[in-house]
């Protein structure tokens, strides 16, 4: 079974990169349903597809899932353009159908009203600044590709998953200090357009706080934090950690396939599971 939410938001999937989870969001997807699904920028990297980024099979399949979405499940899709997809600024505004490209969004929860951006445009470096910020992405893009050769090591040695570059801003004062300065911009825009919270990707790093009565919430990132954040039919936000989701989900998977065995068994007769 499926589960169920009124709206489900990603952002920072970043496909056209080898660190994008394109196979990992696409199998998230496939076992949840919604009526909105918010992709809140940088769905595309399109500043690495313009150097040496790569497309790949499960980057098309991401796409191959939405398209069937709104068909299929007339799930209505807003694909808000980031800093690394700006390329899309060429054909915004755009709809087809159920599937549309905006700037940003006005989302009406069950109770409260969310400014939806991607959250580069109050971020002086990306949006004043770009040769710096394209700077900074050639460090980060050595980062990430030490991150994945590292934690293929561990993976080797039965370790779990550790993020180098999650660890480099928690410990980077600047960074540390540049995250709450970016919150708090964002949370002063909510407030300026009348609306009860913001939602926002950009800075990979998943979160839900009050700042100031202002709900902020963030939807991290399918390359390192792997998290999605969802909405429920009584309007309550949380967000879910695909490898902590992905345990729950195959341990319950497990358990179905056992209990189906176990029906189909002859009385009496009993199977051992190791």
């Amino acid at each position: 079974m499926k589960t169920f939410y009124k709206t489900i938001v990603l952002s920072d999937i970043h496909l056209g990169i080898k660190a994008s989870k394109a196979k990992e969001v696409v199998h998230f997807l496939k076992q949840h349903k919604c009526e909105t699904l918010i992709l809140n920028g940088d769905i595309i990297d399109g500043w690495q597809l313009r150097k040496n980024g790569k497309w790949r099979k499960q980057h098309s399949n991401f796409f191959k899932h939405i398209i069937g979405l709104t068909s299929k499940n007339k799930t209505k899709i807003i694909y808000l353009r980031g800093n690394h997809d700006d390329f899309l600024e060429e054909i915004m505004p755009l709809k087809i159908g159920n599937f549309s490209i905006k700037k940003y969004y006005i989302h009406y929860g069950v109770h409260k009203k969310y400014f939806v951006t991607h959250g580069d445009i109050f971020d002086n470096v990306t949006s004043k600044l770009k040769w710096i910020a394209k700077l900074g992405d050639v460090g980060y893009t050595f980062l990430l590709w030490l991150n994945r050769h590292y934690n293929t090591y561990r993976e080797k040695r039965g370790l779990p998953y550790y993020s180098l570059s999650q660890v480099v801003k928690a410990k980077v004062k600047s960074a540390v200090s540049f995250i709450s300065d970016y919150e708090n911009e964002l949370v002063k825009v909510a407030r300026a357009r009348k609306c009860h919270g913001i939602i926002c990707g950009h800075i990979h790093q998943p979160a839900i706080k009050t700042i100031e009565g202002v709900e902020y919430l963030n939807s991290g990132d399918w390359v390192e934090s792997l998290t999605a954040l969802v909405e429920d039919i009584e309007g309550t936000w949380k967000i879910i950690h695909y490898q902590d989701w992905l345990k729950t989900w195959s341990e319950n998977k497990n358990n179905n396939l056992n209990e189906s065995i176990d029906t189909m068994l002859p009385s009496g007769v009993t199977v051992t599971k190791s």
